[in-house]
């Protein structure tokens, strides 16, 4: 029998808060720790939401792989620092609102996250959002965007199905993970990749507000997948 459960997995950076300035000075602490000349923050834009040493990599193809874990290492530590000086990253405009629609509709939610698990805690208890998420997935538990780890770990935690499902995020990564997982995806065009390429993607939505997603969401999980 099939399940009539439903849930909906959300991407944190760039879909439900605004994270990059921290990302992006964090990354310019740690390469400067290293003796490295800070890299452009259009380039750490790109390879936000990916598993932080393949990021890493991929800004620094030229250095060797034992270099990308230090230099990882010194982001982990610089984005806490930051994060106690500053105030925490803000919910984007009108997420709280598509959490609480959903969350009246009974749809479960989740995130699934290229953050490790104590930064996700960390943002999700700043906003005092830990108790509405009932499965969190983050990259250094299991394998990163755009595998499909994630989502099927998160559909064996709360008994959906993947007709059941969907992901919102607002990178490739995302929808590409959506897809090798099966389940439709909905994307945000407020994030760090741009609407056509999450379209080219395979994204079944865009949204441009963040009150609009739980609509979406709703739509794709009653069966209407038309673009």
């Amino acid at each position: 029998m099939a399940s009539s459960l439903h849930l909906a997995l959300f991407d944190c950076d760039g879909t439900l808060v605004d994270s990059q300035h921290l990302i992006v000075a964090a990354m310019a602490a740690a390469w400067r720790l290293h003796g490295l000349d800070a890299p452009e923050a259009q380039a750490v834009r790109r390879v936000v939401g990916l598993p932080l040493e393949r990021a890493i990599a991929l800004l620094l193809p030229d250095l060797p792989e034992e270099r990308h874990g230090a230099i990882a290492g010194s982001y982990r530590d610089a984005f806490f620092d930051l994060r106690r000086s500053e105030p925490p990253e803000p919910l984007f405009p009108g997420i709280r609102a598509t959490l609480d629609v959903l969350d009246a509709a009974g749809v479960l939610l989740g995130v699934a996250t290229g953050k490790s698990r104590r930064g996700l805690l960390a943002v999700l208890e700043a906003h005092g959002l830990r108790h509405r998420f009932v499965t969190l997935q983050t990259a250094d538990v299991v394998p990163g965007k755009p595998h499909p780890e994630m989502v099927r770990r998160a559909l064996a935690e709360t008994g959906v199905d993947t007709a059941g499902a969907v992901m919102i995020g607002d990178t490739t990564y995302d929808i590409q993970m959506a897809r090798a997982a099966r389940i439709p995806s909905v994307g945000v065009s407020w994030g760090y990749h741009a609407v056509p390429e999450l379209v080219a993607a395979g994204a079944a939505r865009i949204v441009g507000d963040g009150a609009a997603v739980a609509g979406a969401v709703l739509e794709l999980l009653n069966g209407d997948t038309r673009s």
